[in-house]
């Protein structure tokens, strides 16, 4: 059957990206949190998964006000980087895996989970920031991803938002969906978004170490906790783009000691560094054991 065999969490800052594309990130302000992901891409390499499910959440691109799905699983054979306005980022197409995909679409929404099926879809820097950051930065015109990706979007952008519990509870589904699939595959999920900022309004800027750091903590050790949080909380400690980090939580709740037989994960890199533009960037790999 396939299996999860880790988690990755990291955030998705489109400056990032463009710090990438621009060849900036020996630069002294980028420099050092390019160095926090060294260890992530080496271990990627030694790690290569068959198949990534990545959460992420999609800024206006594929999906507008005028149609927010709370979550949305692509199912098509290739997804083509977005143009965001300033043309697409000079990155390969990404693959898809429709298989793994329907049969997914189909086992969660037989466990009571609404998702909203996506044949056609461009992805954004919430998609390809992460690729870049754990892979490195292969030319558009010359190689691919590693592997296969499945973008699996949430809305955390319209209120109202899914709650981190329904996050939390969605991972686990997932978890249960793919351990179903009877091929032989070696899946990672991904949480992509957050940490702590704001990009409007009075407090635009607004960086939290210490919730960002406890939030780490208590994803690793104690996620249940961390599923509990209300949204107001991340409103007031986290800003109002902080809700991304519920998105965590689905890959968190796919892990295996939250599974009905659990057994242990493994912490394998942490990594904290502020300020990556004008958010904070965090990043945890779990390995099941």
């Amino acid at each position: 059957m396939a299996r999860i065999t880790a988690s990755v969490f990291t955030s998705h800052v489109p400056a990032i990206g463009a710090a990438l594309d621009l060849g900036k990130t020996a630069e002294p302000y980028w420099q050092p949190l390019f160095q926090g992901y060294e260890f992530s891409k080496q271990w990627m390499k030694d790690n290569k998964p068959d198949v990534i499910i990545l959460v992420f959440n999609d800024h206006a691109t594929a999906f507008s006000l005028d149609m927010i799905p709370t979550f949305a699983i692509g199912t098509a054979a290739q997804y083509q980087p977005a143009d965001e306005g300033w043309g697409p980022r000079p990155v390969p197409v990404v693959q898809g895996h429709p298989a793994l995909a329907a049969h997914i679409a189909q086992s969660v929404i037989q466990q009571d989970f609404d998702l909203t099926i996506v044949n056609k879809m461009d992805v954004d820097h919430g998609l390809t920031v992460p690729l870049s950051l754990m892979c490195g930065q292969p030319p558009a015109d010359h190689f691919a991803w590693p592997c296969p990706v499945i973008p699996f979007a949430v809305n955390v952008v319209q209120y109202p938002v899914p709650s981190g519990q329904r996050c939390f509870k969605l991972g686990q589904a997932i978890r249960r969906a793919v351990e179903s699939f009877d091929e032989d595959l070696n899946v990672h999920i991904w949480g992509t978004g957050g940490m702590s900022h704001q990009l409007q309004g009075p407090r635009a800027g607004l960086i939290n170490r210490a919730f960002d750091n406890a939030f780490l903590d208590k994803l690793i050790a104690d996620p249940a906790a961390v599923a509990a949080i209300p949204h107001i909380d991340y409103v007031r400690e986290a800003g109002s783009e902080g809700i991304e980090l519920v998105m965590w939580l689905i890959a968190r709740g796919a892990m295996k000691d939250i599974a009905e037989n659990p057994s242990p994960v493994r912490l394998r890199h942490r990594f904290y560094h502020v300020p990556a533009s004008n958010t904070a960037v965090g990043h945890l790999i779990l390995e099941n054991t």
